[in-house]
């Protein structure tokens, strides 16, 4: 079905269903998540949905306004509005300490990484805190874009004492399969999940419109001996995860 035909609002609208932005705004959503309208397609113009619809082209202007602040439709300059294409929505289980590496690879996804920061530093105050390091102490801190498939996903931050990473310039691909072969692969984490908007610079690395949703979660891991080995900031699309967890009910 072509767009032009899709967006006739014989099949769709109705006076009773609310203001015409939003019937629309939910029309082309439909298309797009069902697959009428394909990522990467051309959308009509202002001036042809206009003709299709017979809305004004404010109430069309209100509606792409917000399709494009959600990331659903992308704006490129002298060339029109185009269906952004998504990234694949993944579940991720709460109850198991997993690499993002080892989660991608297990659903049959291509990982790759882009360096943003990598070396030894002195600690901040949070990384001294949480880490448990002394004022004149060094942090091995890591920094990378995380994709997967081609789709960046995350933004991920990790700091370590430098006796468990010497030298951050030796991990190439997943941390925990690198810390697993020195011994010192965490055991157990603790993890702390909210819900944040992305700022201009984390969405243009993570490829969204500014102010999109976005999750952020802190992992504190631990070592057998109960030693804090890893501090981890990171920040996830909202639009490409789902966290699960398993609850049973309390004895």
């Amino acid at each position: 079905m072509e767009a032009r035909d899709f967006l006739r609002p014989s099949d769709w609208f109705k006076d009773s269903s609310g203001p015409r932005y939003v019937q629309l705004r939910r029309r082309l959503e439909d298309g797009i998540r069902s697959g009428v309208l394909e990522p990467n397609a051309l959308l009509p113009s202002e001036r042809e949905m206009a003709e299709i619809t017979d809305f004004s082209r404010v109430t069309i202007r209100k509606a792409m306004q917000e399709l494009v602040h959600e990331g659903i439709v992308e704006q490129r300059q002298g060339s029109g509005s185009f269906v952004r294409a998504q990234p694949p929505r993944l579940e991720q289980s709460l109850s198991q300490l997993t690499s993002f590496s080892e989660d991608m690879k297990r659903r049959g996804l291509t990982t790759a990484s882009k360096w943003l920061e990598r070396g030894v530093f002195m600690p901040s105050p949070d990384e001294m805190v949480a880490v448990g390091l002394s004022a004149d102490a060094q942090v091995s801190r890591i920094y990378r874009l995380r994709q997967a498939d081609g789709q960046p996903l995350a933004l991920e931050r990790a700091s370590l004492p430098r006796d468990i990473l010497p030298n951050p310039t030796d991990v190439e691909g997943s941390l925990y399969a690198f810390l697993g072969r020195t011994g010192a692969r965490p055991v157990r984490a603790i993890q702390r999940i909210s819900a944040v908007n992305l700022d201009t610079r984390e969405a243009g690395l993570l490829d969204l419109p500014e102010g999109a949703a976005g999750l952020s979660i802190q992992r504190l891991s631990y070592l057998q001996s109960g030693r804090v080995a890893e501090l981890t900031q990171s920040l996830y699309r909202g639009d490409a995860y789902d966290f699960v967890a398993e609850l049973r009910i309390s004895n």
